[in-house]
């Protein structure tokens, strides 16, 4: 029987996003893809857990809840895991929400059926510390745009506004309509305001909705 590797599993506000303040459950996948250098969740551990067994876990808490976040880490390493879990929450009446890096389009492809909402970042490599992923975006957009999708890309002081371009034009291609969230690095974010406001101008631009809204959650000391 296949399991999955779980972190954590809590209920809570949501502290980002466009979704900001919603109460929701929060399932914490173990492991991730990527390395980038502004990551606040460096996880060491998880309990293997069956299906059936997170769905118990799930259902103790009371709603309601606006969602279900599959979060991480990154959840779509585990997509055969979530092959049978995202259907039992459809079944229980839970949306499910999933917040991802957006560089495992092929994955996504097998589970975007059972998902209502995607959270997508979009790594901009002056911010990340790694190679661009521009490739995989772009394939994941085109497969996420099938449900509800916003973007999300965070901040620092070493974000190059020439990358913000780079994937302002990959989502005017793809989906103009989808909205990019413009998140300050946690660690950053009180010396961001000027870099911030320049992000948000280069965004209207391009024609491409964008919101500045920080990581909400680490200000206000909730989960």
């Amino acid at each position: 029987m296949i399991k999955g590797r779980i972190n954590e599993i809590f209920e809570s506000l949501q502290g980002e996003g466009i979704y900001l303040g919603e109460k929701q459950i929060f399932v914490r996948f173990f492991g991730c893809n990527l390395g980038c250098k502004f990551c606040d969740t460096r996880l060491s551990s998880f309990k293997e857990m069956t299906p059936k067994e997170l769905i118990f876990e799930i259902k103790k808490y009371s709603g309601p809840h606006h969602s279900i976040s599959f979060t991480g880490g990154e959840p779509l390493l585990q997509k055969d895991f979530l092959k049978e879990v995202l259907p039992l929450t459809y079944k229980e009446g839970y949306k499910n929400y999933l917040e991802t890096n957006g560089t495992l389009p092929d994955e996504l492809a097998e589970v975007i059926d059972y998902i209502d909402i995607v959270a997508m970042d979009l790594k901009l490599p002056s911010s990340t510390g790694l190679y661009g992923f521009w490739k995989q975006h772009r394939k994941f957009l085109e497969i996420a745009s099938r449900k509800e999708v916003f973007l999300k890309a965070v901040i620092c002081h070493d974000t190059c506004s020439i990358d913000l371009v780079e994937g302002l034009k990959l989502i005017k291609e793809v989906n103009e309509y989808a909205l990019l969230v413009l998140q300050p690095d946690s660690e950053e974010d009180e010396a961001l305001k000027q870099k911030l406001e320049y992000c948000k101008e280069i965004c209207d631009k391009h024609g491409i909705t964008a919101c500045i809204i920080p990581q909400i959650h680490r200000k206000v000391g909730i989960k």
